[in-house]
């Protein structure tokens, strides 16, 4: 008889705990979206379904997450 194997997490936690480290350190990220934009700032909040974007330039902004396509640190230079 074989043995049932044990199915893997549907989550990892991992972006939970990359989002409070980028709010935590308030690192500046470049947010690219599914239209192409890309808007600039720091996290300032997230939940399950949106961030919260503060931005110097502009308003600050909630954007869903299904709407982002990536994001990733933004060099400073």
């Amino acid at each position: 008889m074989a043995k049932a194997k044990t199915l893997a997490p549907d989550t990892t936690q991992a972006e939970p705990r990359y989002l409070r480290q980028l709010i935590d350190g308030a690192i500046p990220v470049t947010v690219k979206l599914v239209s192409n934009e890309f808007l600039q700032g720091t996290v300032e909040y997230y939940d399950r379904h949106f961030i919260r974007l503060t931005r110097d330039d502009g308003p600050n902004l909630f954007i869903y997450k299904h709407e982002i396509k990536y994001l990733y640190e933004t060099p400073i230079i």
